[in-house]
């Protein structure tokens, strides 16, 4: 578990490093935080879905690429909420500052970290998680 564990934070740097980027370009086309956030989770979550399930849960599939990238999203929605409401708080808290949306998005990383490694090694990776542990 430790491996994935080490593998899952590779991954998840990928992904805060994707959300970031995508967030500060939608918050430059002017969707601003919070609809900027929603496309810029997307992005990360399908980021992350790409690495995980090609290096840190790799095993032989069972199911379809889709039916695991829709459980995926499911899995990480139920983090993302975590995630959300942490980078929401942030971004109400305090007032708008070019380092705003990268603290707010590493706030968020943080809380729903802990969610998003469960549900993802026991419910959409569990297969993979019982070869590899």
């Amino acid at each position: 578990m430790k491996r994935q564990l080490i593998r899952f934070l590779f991954a998840g740097g990928v992904g805060f490093f994707v959300d970031t980027a995508v967030l500060y370009l939608m918050i430059w086309l002017g969707l601003g935080y919070f609809a900027g956030r929603a496309i810029s989770f997307l992005c990360a979550v399908w980021a992350t879905w790409q690495l995980n399930r090609r290096f840190t849960f790799a095993s032989s599939r069972k199911q379809s690429a889709w039916a695991e990238w829709v459980r995926y999203l499911a899995a990480m929605s139920i983090g993302g909420g975590v995630n959300y409401a942490a980078y929401s708080a942030v971004v109400s808290m305090l007032h708008p500052a070019p380092w705003l949306p990268l603290l707010a998005v590493a706030a968020g990383s943080i809380a729903g970290l802990v969610v998003n490694f469960a549900t993802a090694k026991w419910w959409v990776f569990k297969h993979a998680s019982s070869n590899h542990s």
